[in-house]
């Protein structure tokens, strides 16, 4: 854990990770097998993180054992045969609702910065638009229940969601202390090598770049 952050936002970031499994669980038609590999995955690395494990990046840049693994899976599930299930189980209207998670995500990346944990242009003062998604997800999730919101919308919404996920994604990544950093290198991406802020790039993204793929896939077809 970081000593300078207050323990409430560490409290709240556990209560958004909780949270975005929970619409992950039911907006896919509770795969509880998927969701006990996900925690186990998440509990791993949390003890990895804990351990100080992260923090030495001198020998080897030990957090690709994060990137690589995740962006594996995250192409596995993509895979035609791996989604069917998803296309006829997926709630978009609750998968639309667990993007809200990105405006308390926000404020928890900007009080990091203000703790020099991240760089400023990992928060919405900087290159982060991931706030617009997080402040129009409750709204567009309302439309879907409502039936007021069309396909092709829920489309374009979704298209934008998941290049501001991916953008900021990259850059995070060019702005941590690996070989191939670009960005912020008087105040580098280090938050995410403690728990449990691990779990950002660990589980949280992972969930959202597959949730909005998969979304625009399935509305794609009901189209």
């Amino acid at each position: 854990m970081i000593e300078t952050i207050s323990v409430w936002v560490e409290i709240l970031f556990i209560i958004i990770f909780l949270i975005t499994l929970l619409f992950f669980y039911l907006s896919n038609g509770k795969p509880i097998k998927l969701v006990v590999l996900i925690c186990a995955w998440a509990l791993a690395q949390s003890g990895l993180a804990l351990s100080g494990f992260y923090l030495d990046q001198s020998s080897f840049p030990r957090f690709i054992l994060v990137l690589l693994p995740v962006f594996l899976f995250t192409g596995y599930g993509l895979l035609p045969q791996n989604i069917t299930w998803m296309l006829n189980k997926r709630d978009v209207r609750l998968s639309t609702f667990l993007h809200s998670v990105r405006l308390p995500i926000e404020i928890i990346l900007f009080e990091l910065y203000l703790n020099k944990m991240i760089p400023q242009l990992m928060t919405f003062e900087g290159r982060n638009f991931d706030i617009v998604v997080g402040i129009t997800a409750p709204i567009v999730g309302y439309l879907c229940l409502k039936k007021r919101i069309s396909n092709t919308k829920l489309i374009i919404w979704n298209v934008i969601g998941v290049f501001f996920v991916c953008f900021i994604l990259i850059n995070g990544i060019l702005s941590s202390e690996l070989p191939f950093q670009q960005f912020a290198f008087e105040q580098p991406n280090r938050a995410v090598n403690f728990f449990p802020f691990i779990l950002l790039p660990a589980v949280i993204v992972p969930i959202v770049i597959w949730t909005h793929i998969t979304d625009i896939i399935k509305l794609s077809r009901d189209k």
